[in-house]
Parts: C-alpha cells; structure tokens; sequence
C-alpha cells in the first residue's frame, strides 16, 4: 500500500492550510517541487498516477529522483502534523513534555527537565491516566541521579501505588480485549445456542484470577458497553435482550446505578425498549418505557432533555405497532415539546415518522404535507447522501398513490440522475431496484397481469427478506410491494 497519497488524500483544510505554512517558513524557493508533488497527488487522490508526476517535475524516466522526494514530502507532512497537534489532546500534551523533558535532560539542564516532567506529571494527574504516570514515574527516579532536589524514594512508593492500580486495570482491559474478540469470532448465538452470559463469565474466569477484579463495577459496567454495542451491530436482538434483562436486573439489585454512571442506566433501558421492540414484545417493550420515564426524574432531571427524544421514540415504534392513532398523537406532542424543538435534527425525525404513519393510514396527502415540511430544515440538508435518497424513494411511492404521475415520472429521472453514483453501490441495491419497480408500475395497465413486472418484484422482495439492513429503508418496501401484489 502506498501511504502517501492515503495520508495527503484524507487530510482536511486546517491541515493542509498548516502545512504549506509549515514548508514555506522560510524563504520561498521559486519552485517547491514538494509542494507540486503534494498538490498532484490531493487533485488527483484516489487515482494518483506516479508517471504522470514523473513527467511533470522531471525530465527523465529515472524514479530515484521521485523516491527521494516523496520521502522528503512524507517526513514534511508527519512533522506538520505533529506540530499541528502538538497540544489538541492531553495525550499529546503529555507525550511531548516527556519528550522535552528527556531532551533536556540529555543536555545537562536538570532543572528544565523537571519543569516538562512535573507539566507531563499534573496532566496525567487530572484523569488518573495510569499508564502514562508510570512511565512519568520512571522518569522521575531517573532524573533523581541528575539533582538532589528529587528524593527518589517518594517516587518509588508512587510508582508501587500506581501499579497496583495499573494491574488491576489492564487485567479489565485484557479480559475486554479477549471478550471482543471471542464475541466476534463466534456465530450468531442464536443460531449456534451458545449462550452469551455462559461466554462472558467464561472469559472473566479464564483472564482474571482476582476476585476483586471480577466483580469490579467499572469492570463490568466495561463489558455491558462492549457486548451491547456488538450484539447491536451484529443487530443480534435475541441475545441482546436476554443479557441486557439480566444485567441491569443485577446492577439495579445490587445498586450499582447512581448519579455518576446515570447515563449508562438511561441508555440501557434505551437499549433494552428497542430490543424487546425488535423481538416483538410490545407490551414489555412499553413496560421498561415507563422504567425511562421514571429514571428521566432522578438526580433532579440531570438527564431528562437528553433522553426526551428517545422517550417518545419507545413509544412511537411501540404504538405504531399496537395502536397507530396514538402513535400519531405522541409525535404531534413531541413536535410541540420545546426541548424537541430545540435541536431541528429530532423535529425531522418527528415529522418523518408522521410521514410514514400516514402513509400506512393510506393518509398520503397528510403523508407527503409532513415529509416535505422538514425539508425546510437546516438540519435536514445536514443528512447523509443515502438518507436523501431513501427520502426521495419514499415520495416516489407517495406520489405513486397519489397518481401524481406527471411529477412521478420527473422525479423518477432526477433520482437517478442525482444519485446516480450512490446506486452503483450494492447497498443502495434495493432503493436503486425499487425506483426501477415503481418506473414499471407507472407504465403498466395492471401490476398483477404483468409478469415481467410481478418477476421484478419478487426478485426484491427475496433480496429484502435476506438483507437484515433493510430495518434502515424508512418505509417498509415489501409491505407496500406485498399488498401491491395480493
């Protein structure tokens, strides 16, 4: 792999504003050629072609010259960058006031030294960074050998003290570390009948042989953060749901929650409404919504417009299962809530979910009225390309029902158009199938006299029924495409 053009292709305005400032400090040659190779390869990142910069900046076939030149450029662009972020994180901060303090320390300035080693000690200091403090208290004990005025000794006991704290940390991180990675090697649990709660307690078993570390909150509050989020890429919402049933059973018994770790509580029982939504346990599912309800008040509401959103979400996608009107009444508060209102990005999801309820009410003028609306939306222009299209798809099928035909088929030709590289893309396979379906429907006397159309269609909906990422398509296509057919 070529790691140049990787690195000068992804760097961002700020960066590539720094480092021409960088390589231009001093006075400017008439021709940079690493300048022009730099500017050659960011123009035409991904498809650098080494030969065509050959041509430009030499007269000669010979790549020794080149070779040596990227070399240079690539050396330029690390040491701009690191000069860029020499202060943005307190790792960097940390890190190059060790390496100030080693550099003094090699010529002879104790005391300067000490002052980049004490800058290093109270940054790590602030967040209990344990790792980084022991190196820092290595350094110090070094240092001692330079100057009286560092007793090594207080440094020795420090470093004993942290390290105590550091084995116990990195023993949770290994057994983290093997429980990922167990995790992702195996099956899907339900399919295999391995039993998640049987594979952590295993891996907790196998890498820790304290028992202090085994039933340590921060170690286990870790392991929920992990298992959740790869049984949720996984979308593996079986397994979720019996482990996160029994988790936050036992962290509520225990009386782990409290108003440090709020967040976590809020966002489990989050987790845990979806999941039970997801296995169609609707009444449960709201059961654990009013448990988020209640959970929202606690410390004095310290959480409760951050996990609003979420809220009425639990129990939209609940009723819109169970009782659809009611559905449509929560949203309409929720539009109405002023938190909501605050932050356009949860508006439009409300008005796209009263889009979709409509459209299943066969309410499609209502329908289309509350999918326009958020178009208005500064929020709105700020979702991604798919989301757009998947939008525009799903006013194609309004429109359809509307038998708006003439605009239908208008916005049929800007969808390709405008998305035309999105739908080269197998991930856009259904939407890109599903534009293709509707152009047919539009042209055919009769959708279940028409073979060739009724073939087109089955062919989608086998694809839909196999691809699990059809849960993101906003509508349900084979629904709509089922009824269609029957």
């Amino acid at each position: 792999m070529n790691i140049l053009p990787q690195v000068i292709g992804n760097m961002n305005k700020e960066e590539i504003r720094n480092f021409k400032l960088f390589i231009n400090r001093t006075e400017k040659a008439t021709e940079r050629k690493d300048e022009i190779l730099f500017d050659i390869i960011r123009k035409q990142f991904p498809d650098y072609d080494e030969n065509k910069a050959l041509k430009k900046l030499y007269d000669t076939d010979e790549k020794n010259a080149l070779y040596r030149l990227k070399n240079r450029l690539f050396e330029d662009i690390g040491k701009s960058l690191t000069l860029h972020y020499y202060d943005s994180t307190d790792y960097n901060i940390i890190l190059n006031s060790i390496l100030l303090s080693r550099l003094f320390q090699s010529k002879g300035q104790a005391p300067t030294a000490y002052y980049y080693l004490n800058k290093a000690f109270r940054k790590a200091s602030e967040n209990e960074q344990l790792e980084w403090l022991d190196i820092i208290y290595g350094e110090f004990i070094k240092l001692s050998h330079e100057t009286l005025e560092i007793n090594p000794e207080e440094y020795i006991q420090k470093r004993k003290d942290n390290r105590s704290k550091l084995n116990k940390v990195q023993e949770i991180d290994d057994i983290l570390a093997a429980l990922i990675y167990r995790i992702k090697v195996s099956q899907n649990f339900a399919k295999q009948n391995t039993e998640i709660l049987q594979l952590l307690q295993k891996t907790v078993n196998d890498f820790s042989k304290s028992r202090e570390v085994k039933n340590s909150p921060v170690l286990r509050f870790k392991i929920y953060q992990s298992v959740s989020r790869i049984l949720l890429q996984r979308q593996d919402y079986k397994s979720l749901e019996k482990y996160l049933l029994k988790t936050y059973g036992e962290f509520a018994s225990e009386k782990l929650f409290n108003k440090s770790n709020h967040d976590i509580k809020l966002q489990m029982l989050t987790y845990l409404i979806n999941s039970l939504f997801k296995n169609n346990k609707i009444d449960l599912s709201l059961a654990y919504a009013e448990k988020l309800k209640i959970a929202m008040n606690e410390f004095d509401e310290l959480l409760y417009h951050k996990y609003l959103f979420y809220y009425y979400n639990s129990l939209v996608i609940n009723y819109s299962v169970k009782n659809i009107d009611k559905a449509i009444t929560i949203l309409h508060e929720a539009k109405g809530n002023a938190t909501i209102k605050k932050l356009p990005i949860y508006s439009v999801f409300v008005y796209l979910n009263l889009a979709v309820l409509n459209f299943d009410k066969k309410n499609f003028k209502e329908s289309l009225k509350h999918l326009v609306k958020p178009t208005v939306e500064d929020a709105f222009k700020h979702l991604d390309e798919a989301w757009h299209l998947k939008l525009d798809v799903f006013e194609l099928m309004i429109r359809y029902e509307l038998s708006d035909l003439d605009y239908l088929e208008h916005k049929s030709v800007r969808v390709k158009k405008e998305y035309g590289a999105l739908l080269k893309k197998v991930e856009y396979g259904r939407q890109k199938q599903m534009v293709m379906v509707i152009d047919q429907m539009v042209l055919s006397t009769g959708v279940k006299k028409d073979k060739q159309l009724l073939k087109q269609i089955n062919v989608l909906l086998d694809g839909i029924m196999k691809d699990s990422s059809s849960d993101t398509d906003i509508i349900n296509y084979s629904q709509w495409l089922q009824m269609k057919i029957s």
